[in-house]
């Protein structure tokens, strides 16, 4: 909770560690990459087996699943949180009535008395430490929350809100979790052999049983189904957000120069094509590697341990930022006890431990040589001459201003509708602002304030169009002023622009998406349609 105070822009790994220094950083987010990819996998298993999917079948049934979510995150991540917040509701039912449907049954009789070595008690202790991932995610996605009331614009606060997210993740770590665990342990032993079996979709078996001791065999049967669908639905779209969460890290990262530039080129949906295919193809590499559930969640803990330590750490020896002594010495503790956890997760599970240090190496190896690459394309050009040439002094002074009347035409092509915006802007003597969006379909934990700064002459497509924009505006004579902005929703951006720049005309283009483009991302024009302010005339032309 303090770091989400601290950091109100985003406080996940990659932003924390940044302020300390730059390898930190990456070494901090690729640990998060790794723990991204095993979420992947291991989600993606587990919801197959709560389905009920053979276990001959489960490898490929999830690799299935994941190339699905690749497809669908192609069109961008629009409703990759859908899903989880339709089925929040119906996972706290199904879990209430677990823990209810058990209470009368709950005993101690089958508990083990606590070891008398402290050894063992310490590696159990480590290997329930997996339900962190969950405040890390809170931490890095503070860039979204909604301010606290009374923050000042530009200072934003999000500590009760972060509060409010954090509460419930605490509560099913310490409390769900707990009484779960006892249900699971108050079944009859001779039961002992089945849950072994069954470790893999543990809540539906849970459900069976109590389903069947209170209400009979019938019910015991549906009540199980029915967990075993909400379950796997909810794991389900916990792959599709793992995979939009990689996507974003790796191309913010690329974005700050931490990783190679090729990461940053979009397909026509906006969503980078590179990281795109290392998020889909990791976990699945991953899953080849390991070929069973054991294995896949032993390697899950050390990759979002070591991100938390990581993150705790830079924090707290950041003296920068404000925390009381109470707070920096809670953290300070914390810290130190995760460093410890990561030490005993490095030796009791050699796996993981190669695991993570093969994500680093690869990942190093990559930011050096985006290193490298930058360094060299920093030498092209000296300081004194990019500012002489910069973009925006050169269009603040040929921008001229008597026109009486503004058009502003949202353009992805030299296509029909420009034309006509030219036409237009001759006939009623107007200025004509074309606009040119580059949709960036990504998830971003900082918000905002993480989307890259736009230069329309550094995109060889919005150069291409809006160069030529120019050069028929001199040849009609007509004041033409190009606009380029990265976001990642058109629609708003366009509806923004047009109110902020007072125009009189709107001019849009026939949509040409497809069904499925459609389906998943909408349709531009009807939604600039219900937005716009009544004073501005929205024309769609084609």
């Amino acid at each position: 909770m303090v770091i989400c105070r601290v950091f109100p822009d985003g406080g996940g790994v990659y932003s924390a560690a940044k302020q300390q220094g730059r390898l930190l950083a990456v070494v901090g987010a690729l640990l998060l990459v790794a723990d991204l990819t095993v979420t992947a996998a291991l989600s993606g298993w587990a919801a197959l087996s709560y389905l009920g999917v053979p276990e001959k079948w489960i490898l490929v049934s999830t690799t299935g699943a994941i190339l699905l979510m690749g497809v669908l995150n192609f069109y961008g991540p629009r409703h990759s949180g859908s899903l989880a917040v339709a089925l929040a509701l119906p996972t706290v039912i199904v879990v209430v009535l677990i823990i209810l449907f058990a209470v009368p049954h709950l005993t101690f009789t089958h508990m083990e008395p606590l070891h008398d070595n402290f050894q063992h008690t310490w590696v159990s202790f480590v290997g329930v430490i997996l339900a962190l991932s969950g405040v890390e995610a809170i931490a890095n996605l503070t860039g979204t929350m909604k301010p606290d009331r009374g923050s000042v614009i530009g200072h934003p606060q999000v500590g009760r809100n972060a509060f409010k997210a954090i509460l419930p993740v605490a509560i099913e770590v310490s409390l769900g979790t707990a009484l779960l665990g006892w249900a699971m342990l108050s079944l009859p032993k001779e039961l002992a052999p089945e849950m072994i079996k069954r470790k893999e979709d543990m809540l539906r078996f849970l459900a069976e049983q109590y389903g069947t001791m209170n209400f009979g065999p019938g019910f015991g049967h549906i009540f199980g189904f029915i967990v075993g669908v909400v379950f796997a639905l909810l794991l389900l779209s916990a792959v599709n957000t793992a995979i939009a969460a990689l996507i974003g890290l790796l191309f913010m990262m690329s974005r700050e120069g931490d990783m190679p530039r090729a990461f940053t080129k979009l397909n026509s949906h906006g969503v980078p094509l590179a990281p795109l295919g290392i998020s889909v193809g990791l976990p699945i590499i991953v899953l080849l590697a390991t070929d069973n559930f054991e294995a896949l969640a032993g390697l899950y803990a050390i990759g979002v341990v070591g991100a938390i330590c990581v993150n705790l750490g830079c924090c707290t020896f950041n003296r920068h930022l404000k925390m009381n002594v109470l707070e920096r010495g809670l953290m300070l503790f914390t810290f130190v006890l995760l460093v410890a956890v990561e030490l005993t997760l490095a030796k009791t599970k050699p796996d993981a431990l190669f695991f993570v240090i093969c994500v680093l190496v690869i990942g190093l190896g990559l930011w050096a040589y985006a290193q490298r690459l930058s360094g060299t394309r920093t030498l092209t050009v000296s300081k004194e001459f990019a500012d002489i040439v910069r973009p925006d002094v050169v269009e603040k002074m040929s921008a001229p201003v008597s026109e009486t009347q503004k058009i502003l035409v949202s353009v992805r092509g030299l296509t029909p509708v420009l034309r006509f915006a030219f036409e237009e802007a001759q006939m009623r003597n107007a200025a004509l602002y074309v606009l040119y969006i580059r949709e960036i379909a990504v998830l971003y934990g900082g918000g905002a304030a993480a989307l890259p700064k736009a230069d329309w002459k550094n995109d060889p497509e919005a150069s291409a169009i809006l160069g030529t924009a120019l050069q028929i505006g001199k040849h009609r004579g007509v004041t033409t002023i190009p606009v380029f902005v990265n976001a990642p929703n058109a629609a708003s951006i366009i509806v923004d622009m047009a109110a902020t720049l007072g125009v009189d005309y709107l001019m849009l283009g026939a949509s040409h998406r497809g069904s499925m483009s459609k389906l998943l991302r909408g349709n531009v024009a009807t939604e600039v349609a219900g937005s716009l302010p009544d004073n501005i005339q929205l024309v769609i032309y084609g």
